[in-house]
């Protein structure tokens, strides 16, 4: 959906004197703040299923787990009776490949062990009511200029129904989580197959659930390696604004070697992070997070394709890394696929600017507004990485993750997965509520001397 144009006069006008235009002030309009929870989901999504059925309507999400469900046990599979309707793979291919990503499509041509079985569709997405609630509340009053966001504050969706490219990013950087703390494993898999393991444990709080809120601030994070030995003892904490354009991210790292902490300025962008074999870079995390200033974003318009969805599958405890890995990805067996609508935006490198990725695109899951796809592109032009992001419903928590991350690298043959828990004992904790003073920079090194 493109921006509302100037008309010609104003840009001829403009053109004479020697003027630059100023960014459009947008707004959701009030047309559609009234369309929230009724046609529109309280999120923004189209309630309605699509025309064939394959889509179902939104009824309200997985609010509730499974009889008996303890944490400690994972995340099971309320789904685990379903059979795929199909099977997606090189041979049949040029038959799906309309609703398969780019990227997708490339997988799929490159390793022909591998595939995607597509399962019925359940939108699974729910948030508690007071997020829905702050968000209708809020309707119409933020506004975009450029890349300077206004009149928000978590929680809830400052644009639920994107009119740009900007707009859809800033949905996934500010989701509700509340915050969560969890430890999870990384697999650097190289094209032998051969992998090793690594440890890291993290803390993300969003603003609203520290005991002292903070101007322009979305969360704040601390995170840690527990394996291998070598990276025991590594601590990073970052706090993160809201908008980039009035302050940038601080972050801070303590290295166990030195006992000491120090700034990270290049905690950011494309800059790699120990024990991801270069394969990351930090604005990878999650698919996308960080400043956006050095892309050209836009909306190309919302679609439906089969992405990877509900996969509770692959969180089972009793499954191990050495029987999950295959040649090129995780076994597909253990994956499931949905066909969803999805947000899909374009960034382009600005000119003048650097990045590893002249060219991405982020494909936004319409329910939850998480990037649950990305394809990255190379200065060349050429497809080099494409990130899966698999989401599930915590359905103890009302809040929608990424659960496993599988970021593939088409021309080298790597690939690294990430937030595994099957051989961790430890819940995911979400939702508490935290103080200000534990992240600080002298928290950090109270930290790192335990």
């Amino acid at each position: 959906m493109p921006t509302t144009n100037k008309s010609f006069a104003a840009r001829a006008m403009a053109a004479v004197l020697g003027l630059s235009l100023a960014p459009l002030v947008h707004a959701m309009s009030a047309g559609d703040v009234e369309r929230l929870g009724k046609d529109l989901t309280p999120n923004g999504a189209e309630r309605a299923g699509n025309k064939d059925g394959a889509i179902p309507e939104w009824t309200g999400g997985l609010t509730k787990p499974p009889a008996e469900w303890k944490p400690e046990a994972g995340y099971i599979d309320p789904f685990q009776d379903e059979k795929p309707l199909f099977t997606i793979n090189s041979q049949n291919l040029d038959k799906y490949k309309d609703k398969v990503s780019p990227g997708m499509q490339a997988l799929l041509r490159k390793y022909p062990n591998l595939s995607m079985p597509v399962y019925p569709s359940h939108r699974t997405f729910a948030n508690p009511q007071s997020v829905y609630d702050a968000t209708k509340a809020q309707a119409g009053k933020v506004t975009l200029k450029g890349l300077t966001i206004s009149n928000y504050a978590l929680p809830g969706t400052p644009f639920p129904v994107p009119t740009n490219g900007v707009e859809a990013v800033y949905n996934h950087l500010t989701r509700f989580f509340g915050s969560y703390s969890k430890c999870g494993d990384w697999l650097p898999v190289r094209p032998n197959g051969e992998y090793y393991r690594v440890g890291f444990c993290e803390d993300f709080v969003q603003g609203q659930n520290f005991d002292q809120r903070q101007p322009n601030h979305v969360f704040s994070f601390y995170g840690g390696y527990d394996a291998p030995a070598t990276l025991q003892g590594t601590i990073y904490l970052v706090h993160d604004p809201i908008d980039y354009s009035v302050a940038g991210r601080q972050a801070w790292i303590y290295n166990a070697g030195q006992r000491r902490v120090r700034r990270a300025p290049d905690l950011a962008y494309d800059a790699a992070t120990d024990g991801d074999e270069g394969m990351r870079g930090t604005d990878d995390y999650w698919g996308f997070n960080g400043a956006m200033d050095r892309y050209e974003w836009k909306l190309v318009g919302k679609r439906e394709m089969y992405i990877p969805y509900n996969g509770y599958k692959a969180e089972d405890k009793k499954l191990k890394y050495k029987d999950m890995v295959d040649k090129g990805s995780l076994r597909s067996d253990l994956l499931r696929y949905e066909l969803h609508r999805v947000w899909e935006v374009d960034a382009t490198l600005k000119p003048g600017t650097s990045h590893v990725y002249a060219k991405r695109t982020l494909f936004i899951d319409e329910d939850s507004h998480l990037v649950v796809l990305t394809d990255a592109y190379d200065s060349r032009g050429n497809l080099w990485r494409t990130h899966e992001l698999t989401l599930i419903q915590a359905y103890d928590a009302q809040v929608m993750f990424q659960s496993h991350w599988i970021l593939h690298d088409l021309i080298s043959g790597s690939y690294f997965v990430e937030a595994l828990q099957n051989e961790r004992k430890e819940p995911i904790v979400w939702n508490q509520p935290k103080k200000w003073a534990d992240f600080q920079v002298d928290a950090i090194r109270r930290r790192g001397t335990r």
